[in-house]
């Protein structure tokens, strides 16, 4: 199955290619066109969903993690054999360059491994006894099956980062996919078909957002939920979640705070600080959203920083050498303009862009850096999710920590300097679940990911990553 112009797909329920009659057209952002469609479901097929996956969960776990692994290693095979696919899709639906479409499918196979392995790893523990009578056991056990909702802005490994642990743990998943993003869980399905997961193991649902959440939410088959979205969104999964005492893992919002010292390494703070920012065309969870510059170099850094801007290259991520895809949409579009314009009516200079550049109908934005911009300022409080930067000076390390942790948000934070001492500090003050030093892309399979206050619970990735779909039990043994 391959994208084409308005190329009609099916979605992948308990083993079976199926319509639904219902149709979601896909955009994409780089012209405003629809180029395909896929089905969507009612609530009766989420529920019929959720069965089948009751049905195989007894199967699946029954498995060794070392039968599991290697279906998903598997998996993984397919991915990089269909790499320049599955990256085209991604570009396609999304926008992103396509150079960095390909990333995120190296990205997504990379977790796959590492959880293919990292299952054989749910060790439980022998704990010394204390009555002569008795032997105490810890074990793990999969939690049963869980409903990962992924976003739009890394539509493929997002969703890897939930399915491949929750599979790996002895978990059936049912996956639900962005509404603007849904070919590349569709590309995820036929690869998990292609390598032999058994039917109801893993299913895809798009549709209604509210109404598949709410079944998810209420039905007690679902026995967990992840979510990668909007710091709205999670608390109102947060109140759902509440009658029904359902475990929720939530990667949030963010507001990642980049702080460059007058120490560090000019042109580490640069390259660094344009990947942060600028990287996925500035729509990333964990970009850089907030740039404090200490004063000694704010005009060395500046400039420099403005020069490396306007030499990205913004077009269709298809073209070659295509720095900066568009946004995602009109309205994504028309907030970041609202950002610009509210910074400038507070004193912000823009230094380059700060306008809609019309390009084939699409949703771009100029590369756009702001100087001097006011704390209270829209772009310095409210997430953004465009190529877009807002740069302010600050004078001593303890000013801008306590700036940086202003924030409500605590997904990822940034620090250019060459001071160990600094480094370490900051590690320790820094109110963030991610701290990237001279580090513009500190996310990786092997460590932990996920935020602090509004920015959610629980972590990603790394071992903490398997543990979220385990349940932890003691079993007691006595009469010894």
């Amino acid at each position: 199955m391959t994208v084409s112009d308005k190329a009609s797909h099916r979605i992948y329920l308990n083993g079976e290619w199926v319509t639904t009659g219902r149709e979601l057209e896909v955009v994409n952002p780089a012209d405003g066109r629809a180029f395909a469609s896929v089905p969507t479901v009612d609530r009766e097929q989420v529920q019929a969903a959720l069965r089948a996956a009751q049905a195989a969960f007894a199967g699946w776990r029954a498995l060794t993690a070392k039968e599991r692994g290697a279906l998903l290693v598997r998996v993984a095979d397919e991915l990089k054999r269909r790499q320049d696919e599955i990256a085209r899709t991604i570009t396609l639906e999304n926008g992103k360059p396509l150079a960095q479409s390909r990333g995120e499918v190296a990205m997504a196979e990379d977790h796959l491994r590492w959880f293919a392995e990292e299952g054989r790893r749910a060790y439980g523990r022998w704990i010394p006894h204390q009555d002569p009578r008795k032997r105490n056991l810890v074990v793990k056990s999969p939690i049963g099956t869980v409903a990962a909702i992924a976003p739009w802005n890394f539509p493929l490994v997002l969703a890897v980062r939930k399915v491949a642990p929750a599979l790996a743990a002895g978990c059936p998943v049912i996956l639900k996919p962005a509404s603007k993003t849904p070919l590349s869980s569709v590309a995820l399905a036929e690869c998990m078909e292609a390598a032999g997961i058994p039917a109801g193991v893993f299913q895809i649902v798009i549709g209604n957002a509210g109404m598949i959440a709410g079944e998810f939410l209420t039905n007690p088959i679902c026995r967990k939920i992840t979510f990668t979205g909007s710091t709205e969104v999670g608390q109102a999964l947060i109140r759902g979640a509440a009658e029904a005492v359902k475990p929720l893992s939530l990667e949030l919002g963010g507001h990642a705070p980049l702080l460059i010292f007058d120490d560090c390494d000019l042109d580490t703070a640069v390259r660094e600080t344009i990947i942060a920012k600028f990287r996925n065309t500035g729509q990333s969870c964990i970009a850089a959203n907030r740039i404090y510059v200490q004063k000694t170099i704010y005009d060395k850094f500046l400039a420099r920083f403005v020069d490396a801007a306007k030499a990205l290259k913004v077009g269709n991520g298809l073209e070659a050498g295509v720095d900066i895809g568009p946004v995602i949409g009109e309205e994504a579009l028309a907030g970041a303009l609202r950002q610009v314009d509210d910074a400038v009516s507070r004193g912000a200079k823009v230094c380059c862009g700060g306008r809609r550049l019309e390009h084939n109908g699409g949703f771009f934005l100029e590369p756009t850096v702001l100087d001097g911009v006011e704390e209270a300022a829209l772009c310095m409080r409210e997430e953004t999710f465009a190529p877009m930067a807002p740069v302010c000076s600050f004078e001593t390390e303890e000013e801008a920590i306590v700036r940086a942790n202003e924030s409500p948000f605590g997904l990822s934070a940034y620090v250019m300097t060459r001071d160990y001492g600094r480094i370490f500090r900051c590690a320790e003050k820094l109110e963030a679940g991610t701290i990237g030093v001279n580090d513009g892309a500190p996310t990786t399979s092997q460590v932990p990911f996920g935020g602090v206050k509004h920015s959610g619970w629980g972590r990603e990735l790394g071992s903490e990553g398997l543990d979220a779909f385990l349940e932890t039990k003691h079993v007691s043994l006595g009469g010894l």
